[in-house]
């Protein structure tokens, strides 16, 4: 089983409070399974300017860090080897060094370092 885990919620295309219903059931699955990290595909949206889904489960997923939910999360823009969430990340995890989003400054992505 591996630690490490990609959720495509933009996939279906949902709504923003149907996307948010999707991941925490997915969170809950990938805990039960011994995921360490979930990495969320939420797409950044047509406009150029962030979409509704993007910046609502951005705004969700501080929640549930505040909540105890998850340990915490990285959005797609910050995934890089200068950021020490990501390096505590890749340490639990390691085979996030081989992740094709490392360092690529992608917006539609969040990684959720679960408990």
């Amino acid at each position: 089983m591996s630690a490490y885990r990609v959720y495509n919620v933009e996939a279906g295309f949902p709504g923003l409070d149907e996307a948010r219903r999707q991941v925490i059931t997915e969170i809950r699955r990938a805990q039960k399974e011994g995921v360490r990290v979930l990495k969320v595909i939420h797409g950044y949206g047509s406009s150029g300017k962030g979409g509704t889904l993007a910046a609502g489960l951005r705004k969700s997923f501080a929640l549930r860090k505040q909540e105890g939910v998850i340990k915490d999360f990285v959005p797609g823009d910050n995934f890089s080897i200068f950021n020490p969430v990501v390096l505590a990340l890749m340490d639990a995890v390691p085979e996030l060094r081989q992740d094709p989003d490392l360092e690529q400054t992608n917006l539609g992505v969040t990684l959720l370092w679960l408990k």
